[in-house]
C-alpha cells in the first residue's frame, strides 16, 4: 500500500477556536477541517494531524476533535483508519462544474436527481412582503408549497414557494410529488421570461436545522427567485435553503456581463438606509 502523502505545511496555520456563545468547538473545527480539504490544503489522500496534535494546535479536547473527525467522516471527506489516523477520501472533493445549463434545464437536472416530500400545501394570503412582489391584490390569497429534496437520505435543500391562486389549480400534493412546481405552471401554458434571484445568507432556525439536519444556529445559503411571465408578470416567488457543506451556487457569466445586474449586484441594505 502506498504511504499516504503528508497534510500540507499550511494546514498547521490556524487560530484558536471561539469560545464566545455560538457555533460550537466540534462545529468550528469540522469547518476548518471541511475547508482545507474542500480547498486543496489536504491533498486526497493526505494524513490529517494527529488527534493529540489538533488538541494542542486549536486549544481543544480530544473530545471535541473527535466529534468533527467523526462529522468529516459521516460527510464522506475522511476515512478513519484504525491504528493509522485518519486521511481524507482518496477522491477528494467532487469537481467543479463546468458545463452550463439553461434555466429550465437546470430545474429539470435538479428535479431528476433528487427525491421531493411535500411538507405542506395550502391556499392562504402570504406575507406582505410576498403579496406585494407577486402583484397580489389585498387580502388575496397564493398557494403555498413547502418541500423537501434530497438524495437518498441526505436533505439537500428545503424550497418555499408562492404562486398566485389563479395559477395553483393543477398544484395538488399528489401533482407536486411527481413533477416540479415549473412543470405544473408550463403544463397550464406559462412560459418564463425574467428571473430576478438573490442570493444570501442566514443562521439556521430549528425548524430547518432539524429538516436539513445541521445544528440550529448553523449556516445556510438562501437563494430567493421571482420568476415572471414573458409579459413581465411574476408567476412564482420561490425561496430555498441549503447548507454549504453540501450544495454551492455556481454562476457562468459572460465577461461583458461583470458588475452589471444580470452578473448580480452586491448592495449593502445598511449603508443605504442610512443615507
Amino acid at each position: 500500500m502506498p504511504t499516504p502523502a503528508p497534510a500540507s505545511s499550511n494546514a498547521a496555520v490556524s487560530p484558536p477556536m471561539s469560545r464566545v456563545p455560538g457555533t460550537s468547538l466540534h462545529r468550528q473545527l469540522f469547518l476548518v477541517l471541511r475547508d482545507q480539504i474542500v480547498g486543496g490544503v489536504l491533498a486526497p489522500g493526505a494524513a490529517l494531524p494527529k488527534e493529540e496534535a489538533l488538541c494542542e494546535q486549536f486549544g481543544v479536547s480530544r473530545i471535541t476533535v473527535r466529534r468533527a473527525l467523526g462529522d468529516l467522516a459521516a460527510q464522506g471527506l475522511v476515512l478513519r483508519r484504525h491504528g493509522l489516523g485518519t486521511f481524507v477520501q482518496p477522491g477528494g472533493a467532487a469537481p467543479r462544474q463546468g458545463a452550463t445549463l439553461g434555466f429550465l434545464d437546470g430545474l429539470r437536472k435538479v428535479a431528476t436527481e433528487t427525491q421531493v416530500q411535500v411538507l405542506d400545501l395550502q391556499s392562504l394570503v402570504p406575507p406582505a412582503n410576498i403579496a406585494a412582489l407577486l402583484q397580489l391584490q389585498a387580502g388575496e390569497s397564493a398557494v403555498h408549497a413547502l418541500r423537501l429534496r434530497s438524495a437518498g437520505d441526505v436533505p439537500l435543500m428545503l424550497t418555499d414557494a408562492w404562486i398566485p391562486a389563479r395559477l395553483g389549480k393543477r398544484v395538488t400534493r399528489v401533482a407536486l410529488e411527481k413533477k416540479a412546481m415549473y412543470e405544473l405552471l408550463m403544463s397550464q401554458g406559462i412560459r418564463f421570461g425574467r428571473v430576478v434571484q438573490e442570493i444570501g445568507a442566514e443562521s439556521a432556525s430549528p425548524e430547518r436545522a432539524r429538516l436539513l439536519h445541521t445544528e440550529t444556529g448553523a449556516p445556510l445559503l438562501r437563494m430567493v427567485r421571482l420568476l415572471h411571465d414573458l409579459d413581465a408578470k411574476p408567476v412564482q416567488y420561490l425561496m430555498v435553503h441549503m447548507t454549504p457543506e453540501r450544495s454551492r451556487i455556481l454562476m457562468d457569466i459572460p465577461g461583458d456581463a461583470i458588475n452589471t445586474l444580470t452578473a448580480g449586484q452586491v448592495v449593502h441594505d445598511s449603508i443605504l438606509a442610512s443615507r
